[in-house]
């Protein structure tokens, strides 16, 4: 339930935190802007807007200038500091009143033209509407509760029942001038006991000349709105039972990602996938009516962008037949053409048609799946399906869930500002796709990790070793921020072990496309003297780690059907082997020879298998080479050397005279896992070694 959060202590504390810097409007506008954004029955990810006109000081004339604070582009509400309200010179905005009409890029030019600080973000595309009306303080919302009743035949009706006469409400309209000329218009036919404007099939303002004001109409008119559709929700729905037990996540996720991926001559475009069960949600599922209403829009057309204007039904027998799932997608992909062959004469100019897959998939008796370039495109897709699909829900309850046409839906999936959104930086070659490396904890691992991360890849970082986990994870959530990469505590010697893993990773990101089977350890020994025991624990590590490794993850390839790369960590050993390192060249060179196998044996299925021979990579003190650790002190001992001297010792014995890093590593691996038309192959990363070189 929305409920009022606003704390006077809070306030002050934000005033006494902000206010030096940037003054008390803004301070509080900061506050109550973090309230509404906290609330996910308010605003999801980015959505809404708030505002507030006050006074600056220009830094150069010294006069003071009257300025509309509003949202920018990019800023979250639950987030927002000052400099995500860019202040803009609010005269030349209102003069902007009555323009008869106003191109939205001409607009977005005059507002840009405004801002005191031309570096600043751009503001919202609502920025007019919040100078137009005269208060000081504005919010706008996509409160769940409004969207469900204004999502109905009798919507206008509706709202009005719920929040009484001082509510203004308007019919659809576009964002930009026209919206902002309407509501202006609604406010000034109305007067001052006008508190809110709602707008069908879109969301709520409120205004008033104080923060908590405007802050406490808005909770108090979508609190209302709450309990009057809860009093409403009287319809009930028929359940169709569960055709047979539901497939798991981990067995799921891979055949669905697999079936919505899409075809290239380079390799598939693959996404990542989110997967949501609550209860409520599977109960969705298995209603009658999932499939049609999975086939309606939004609850508000801004999220068209995230999720499409419909989502994919999956039905029981479809998810048991991956020909049928695979037809159930090529439908909706056929559907998506044809709304936007339908509708694309209603743009300005031929648009682009963005690719037709689904962004949102409902699966009978599971839940929800939700697909994205990256993870947080595919949190946010899967945040706002629950809300969507529980408004849903709530509407068909109440009445009959109706929204907005498609043609609607289409001006604003292929609007101009909104596509602003998706931005023009490139898409990472490795973009949707999720890698498992083994060894994780080690030099190497955080170097291929780092490698993968870097190219757009997801990764998965499993290792024995928890505490070696948490050093690694430590470096690459620095560099790469947390969502991108996971960790996983495994052992490579047991096969319940590696299988969890596997399962693991496919229910945290969807399914697998890049294996790094890169788990080692070392023991030195000459064979006179070696252990039968130690022999064997390197083997069962090196050797045989790398086949349970390969071997849990050859289903999840093969029910994807997008193929994959498996790059396989072998050893410059392999080639030049050293007297005393038996056990551990023996079981690189028969990891080796596996690799070869599995060229053979996954070509088939489109999975390239190749391997990396590297050389000497002690890693650094914070993330340090497990191998070296164990084996470097012999090597220290054997050669009268220290730690700097050995390091120079294998630095100095290459022909380029250089030191093998854990980056060279992880960009051979991305090599290979870009090389869509080599398998088979073997590549030295040891600076040069001529004892190594393929004869």
């Amino acid at each position: 339930m929305v409920a009022n959060l606003y704390d006077a202590g809070e306030a002050r504390d934000f005033v006494a935190r902000l206010g030096p810097d940037c003054g008390e409007d803004l301070a509080l506008r900061v506050y109550t802007s973090q309230l509404i954004g906290r609330d996910p029955g308010l605003v999801l990810h980015g959505g809404g807007n708030t505002s507030v006109k006050t006074a600056v000081r220009d830094a150069v004339t010294g006069e003071d200038l009257e300025v509309l604070c509003v949202k920018g582009s990019g800023w979250d509400l639950a987030t927002i500091e000052p400099a995500g309200l860019p202040a803009v010179r609010l005269e030349p905005l209102r003069r902007l009143r009555g323009v008869a009409r106003l191109a939205d890029e001409e607009m977005v030019h005059r507002v840009r033209a405004g801002l005191l600080d031309p570096a600043a973000p751009t503001p919202s595309v609502e920025t007019l509407l919040h100078a137009f009306l005269p208060h000081r303080f504005i919010d706008h919302t996509h409160a769940d509760a409004i969207c469900v009743l204004t999502n109905q035949p009798d919507g206008e009706a509706l709202i009005r029942d719920a929040l009484g006469d001082r509510v203004a409400i308007l019919p659809w309209i576009m964002p930009g001038h026209p919206l902002a000329e309407a509501v202006a218009d609604a406010f000034e036919a109305m007067g001052p006991s006008c508190e809110a404007v709602v707008l069908l099939h879109h969301g709520i303002f409120t205004f008033a000349d104080d923060a908590e004001s405007s802050y406490v109409r808005m909770v108090e008119h979508c609190a209302r709105a709450e309990r009057f559709a809860a009093t409403r929700a009287v319809r009930s729905v028929h359940v169709v039972p569960a055709a047979g037990a539901c497939a798991s996540a981990a067995d799921l996720l891979p055949r669905l990602r697999g079936a919505v991926a899409i075809g290239g001559e380079d390799g598939p475009r693959r996404f990542v996938a989110d997967a949501r069960t609550a209860g409520d949600l599977v109960a969705f599922s298995l209603r009658e009516d999932a499939a049609a209403l999975c086939a309606t829009g939004p609850l508000t057309p801004d999220h068209v962008l995230r999720t499409k204007s419909s989502y994919l039904f999956v039905g029981a027998e479809e998810l048991r037949d991956p020909a049928a799932l695979r037809a159930a997608v090529a439908r909706y992909v056929d559907s998506y053409r044809g709304y936007f062959d339908a509708c694309r004469h209603r743009a300005a100019k031929t648009p682009t048609m963005l690719d037709p897959q689904p962004r949102v998939a409902v699966v009978e008796g599971f839940g929800v799946c939700a697909f994205g370039d990256d993870a947080k495109a595919a949190r946010i897709a899967a945040d706002i399906a629950e809300h969507t699909l529980r408004g849903k829900a709530l509407a068909a309850a109440v009445g009959a869930y109706r929204a907005l046409p498609a043609e609607d839906l289409f001006d604003m999936e292929y609007w101009s500002l909104e596509q602003a959104k998706l931005g023009k930086a490139a898409r990472p070659s490795l973009a949707g796709q999720v890698a498992l490396v083994t060894g994780g904890g080690g030099a190497i691992g955080c170097g291929i990790a780092d490698e993968l991360l870097r190219a757009g890849a997801h990764v998965v970082l499993a290792d024995l070793s928890a505490e070696r986990l948490d050093a690694v994870r430590r470096r690459l959530a620095g560099a790469h921020g947390a969502s991108r990469f996971a960790t996983e505590t495994v052992d490579v010697t047991d096969e319940a072990s590696v299988a969890d893993c596997v399962a693991r990773t496919c229910a945290r990101f969807g399914g697998i496309d890049i294996v790094v089977p890169n788990a080692g350890i070392a023991h030195v020994s000459t064979i006179e003297d070696m252990d039968p025991a130690a022999f064997r624990r390197v083997v069962d590590v090196n050797l045989t780690g790398t086949l349970l490794t390969i071997r849990a993850v050859i289903p999840v390839l093969r029910s994807q059907g997008t193929g994959g790369a498996i790059v396989l960590q072998g050893s410059k050993n392999v080639p030049a082997p050293g007297a005393g390192f038996g056990a551990y060249s023996a079981s690189k060179a028969g990891a080796t020879q596996l690799a070869r196998i599995a060229a053979l044996e996954l070509a088939p299925i489109g999975v390239t298998v190749n391997t990396v021979h590297a050389d000497a990579v002690f890693g650094d003190d914070e993330v340090p080479s497990g191998l070296w650790a164990e084996v470097g002190p012999d090597r220290m001992r054997a050669r009268g050397l220290d730690p700097d001297g050995l390091r120079a010792f294998y630095r100095d014995r290459s022909l380029l005279g250089r030191s093998v890093r854990p980056a060279d590593v992880g960009r051979a691996v991305v090599f290979f896992v870009q090389a869509t038309r080599t398998t088979g192959a073997a590549l030295p990363v040891d600076a040069g070694v001529a004892e190594a070189f393929p004869r």
